[in-house]
């Protein structure tokens, strides 16, 4: 299966889904993540991956176009914005959509910005963690 999490800016939800689907599914299919607006990977989300021991530094942020014409089985949206702005595949490909605050949004001081990503983090874990029968059948 060749899966595609889809965000606003590739910086931190869909890097996290990626980071997370990657490892329940254990190699056996393959992750990509994209934004529609891509911007660099997160520093705050590559913290709080590494505290679970996932390591999301060495990911890169992508365009969606870049994967228009892969073979792709599922698109999963993790944002209201990725879904409205998310191109039409040429191929038939599962859409699956579950929106996710988005932990950059929130001006907090140091501290509490690793709260807010913890926070997003492990919402995102259990997702990906209930997503996985569903897909895997």
């Amino acid at each position: 299966m060749k899966i595609l999490v889809l965000c606003t800016g590739n910086s931190c939800r869909s890097q996290m889904a990626e980071g997370f689907l990657r490892k329940f599914m254990k190699d056996r299919d393959t992750v990509y993540s994209a934004g529609v607006r891509p911007e660099p990977v997160n520093r705050y989300a590559i913290q709080v991956m590494d505290e679970i021991g996932i390591d999301i530094s060495g990911h890169t942020s992508n365009h969606v176009n870049e994967y228009v014409d892969k073979d792709l089985d599922l698109v999963l949206t993790v944002c209201d914005n990725a879904k409205e702005s998310c191109p039409v595949f040429p191929k038939p490909v599962r859409m699956l959509h579950q929106n996710f605050n988005d932990p950059s949004a929130a001006w907090l001081e140091e501290g509490e910005k690793l709260d807010v990503y913890r926070k997003t983090r492990d919402e995102i874990e259990a997702y990906c963690k209930a997503l996985i029968p569903e897909i895997s059948s």
